[in-house]
C-alpha cells in the first residue's frame, strides 16, 4: 500500500468572522491524483495556499512526506515547499520575459542553472507540452490562451517537482483545448512519477485527471472516493454539484 505524500488533519483558516477551512482532513497517496472540487469560496485555493506555505492555518497539521511543514521553521519549511510545482489560473506568466524565461524561472533563480543551460531544458520541456522550439524567444502576449497554459505547464513541471498543483486548469478553455490540456497533465504528472493536487468545478476535466475526487463543503470536506463511485453515491451535496442542478442542498447567494 502507497504511503501518503500529502496528510492534512483537522485544518482550519478564518479570516476575521469567516471560517474558511473548518477542520479539513486529506490524504494523497504517492503519485496520486486527487481532485477537490467545490463551489467558489468554498475554501479550495486557500487550502493549496496553506499546503504552499503561502498562508498560516490558524491550527492543524499539514505533512509532508511524514513531517508537519506547520511546526519548521522558514529554512526547513523551504526544502519542503522546493519539492511543489504550480500550474496557476490563468497560467499567470510573467509578461517582461520570454517564453522560455517564463518556463525557466524555478531553475534558474532556485536551482542557480546556468541561463544556457536553463533554455536548453526550457526548450526540451516545451516541446513535452507540444510547443515548438520557435516559441521559446515569443513573449507571452503572442500566445492564444491554450498556449499560455502549456507555457504555464511547462514551467510548473520543468523542476521535476515530487508535488504539483493545478488551480483550475482549465478555465478560459474551450472543451477541445481543455481535453488537450488534461491530457498534457496526465502525460506530465505519470512522466515524473508526481503527485498532483487539483481543485476545479469543471466536472469533465475531474473525471478525466482525477484517481480519487473530494468535495469541498463550508470548509469542510463532505465526501472522497473515485470516479466510480460519485457517479453512484447518494450524497445529496454531491449528486447536485456534479450535475449542475440548481435544485439541492446547496443554496446559491444571489
Amino acid at each position: 500500500m502507497k504511503e501518503n505524500k500529502i496528510e492534512i488533519r483537522n485544518l482550519y483558516k478564518a479570516f476575521g468572522k469567516k471560517v474558511v477551512l473548518d477542520g479539513v482532513d486529506v490524504d494523497v497517496k504517492k503519485g496520486e491524483s486527487l481532485v477537490v472540487i467545490g463551489g467558489s469560496g468554498t475554501g479550495k485555493s486557500v487550502l493549496i495556499k496553506c499546503i504552499q506555505g503561502i498562508l498560516t492555518p490558524d491550527s492543524g497539521s499539514i505533512k509532508i512526506d511524514g513531517v508537519d511543514i506547520t511546526q519548521l521553521d522558514r529554512d526547513e519549511a523551504e526544502k519542503s515547499y522546493s519539492k511543489m510545482g504550480m500550474l496557476f489560473q490563468g497560467a499567470a506568466l510573467f509578461d517582461s520575459l520570454s517564453v522560455w524565461e517564463n518556463v525557466a524561472f524555478g531553475l534558474i533563480e532556485n536551482q542557480k542553472m546556468p541561463r544556457k543551460e536553463a533554455k536548453a531544458e526550457a526548450i526540451r520541456v516545451l516541446r513535452q507540452v507540444g510547443l515548438a522550439a520557435e516559441v521559446a524567444d515569443l513573449s507571452p502576449s503572442e500566445l492564444s490562451g491554450g498556449m499560455q497554459k502549456r507555457v504555464g505547464l511547462a514551467r510548473a513541471i520543468a523542476t521535476r517537482p515530487e508535488i504539483i498543483f493545478f488551480d483550475e486548469p482549465t478555465t478560459g478553455l474551450d472543451p477541445i483545448m481543455s481535453d488537450v490540456i488534461n491530457d498534457l497533465i496526465i502525460e506530465s504528472v505519470k512522466g515524473l512519477g508526481a503527485t498532483a493536487l487539483t481543485i476545479t468545478h469543471d466536472m469533465a476535466s475531474a473525471r478525466k485527471i482525477a484517481d480519487k475526487i473530494a468535495m469541498l463543503y463550508k470548509g469542510k470536506i463532505i465526501w472522497q472516493g473515485t470516479v466510480k463511485e460519485m457517479d453512484k453515491t447518494d450524497n445529496p451535496y454531491v449528486k447536485q454539484f456534479i450535475k449542475g442542478s440548481s435544485q439541492g442542498p446547496i443554496s446559491v447567494e444571489v
